[in-house]
């Protein structure tokens, strides 16, 4: 089966017809894997390229990732079965005292979209909940959303919290937000700043290898 068309498909944001491409695919024989990279992962690492050239925008990557995660819906039990692991886990949330998630959700999505687990727990997230995820899911990566300059602050407290219970020199923190920076991200020990879902993506590769 020729998955250019799931890859074209999920570019347009037609999540009925990816999850029916996905199914016809895992029918006819063809190895979950293959499906994932082939199909939507190729298809997202389109999206993904262009909304970084300026060429989509948020609400076309949204509808894109929505029709990624119609496919995986299908997908992951098949990949489970198989014995095939994804690329790496990443515990994503926006911090404690913020309510904002639009940028948080795109990234999860780009990110799952690229191949890796992606674990989300929400807004309004105190750092403990953030070590215990990490623990839990044995996470590579953190990634941490904040919108508001009032609770940049809370990135920090959580950067902390994953040193005291031993965890990073393990785990990776990975920040973002509108008012976030690179300098804030050097100012307080982050490994990576992700202006946006794309870079975020390109993070989360480097971090995994």
């Amino acid at each position: 089966m020729d998955l250019n068309e799931m890859m074209q498909v999920l570019y347009r944001g037609d999540a009925a017809r990816v999850a029916e491409l996905t199914r016809q695919a895992l029918d006819s024989g063809m190895a979950p894997q293959d499906v994932l990279e082939q199909g939507l992962i190729g298809g997202m690492d389109r999206v993904g390229k262009d909304f970084k050239d300026g060429t989509l925008f948020v609400p076309e990557v949204l509808l894109a990732a929505r029709a990624m995660k119609a496919g995986m819906e299908l997908l992951r039990p098949a990949l489970a079965k198989s014995g095939v692991a994804p690329r790496g886990t990443l515990v994503i949330g926006t911090v404690k005292g913020d309510l904002h998630d639009i940028g948080k959700n795109l990234v999860g999505m780009m990110v799952e979209g690229a191949g890796y687990a992606v674990v989300d727990l929400g807004v309004d997230v105190a750092p403990e909940r953030f070590v215990q995820a990490a623990k839990e899911h044995n996470a590579g990566v953190v990634g941490l959303s904040a919108l508001l300059t009032t609770t940049m602050a809370n990135m920090k407290a959580v950067i902390d919290a994953l040193g005291a219970a031993g965890l990073r020199d393990k785990v990776k923190v990975m920040i973002g937000g509108a008012p976030v920076t690179q300098r804030f991200a050097d100012d307080i020990g982050a490994d990576a700043f992700a202006a946006n879902a794309s870079l975020a993506v390109e993070a989360a590769r480097t971090f995994f290898g």
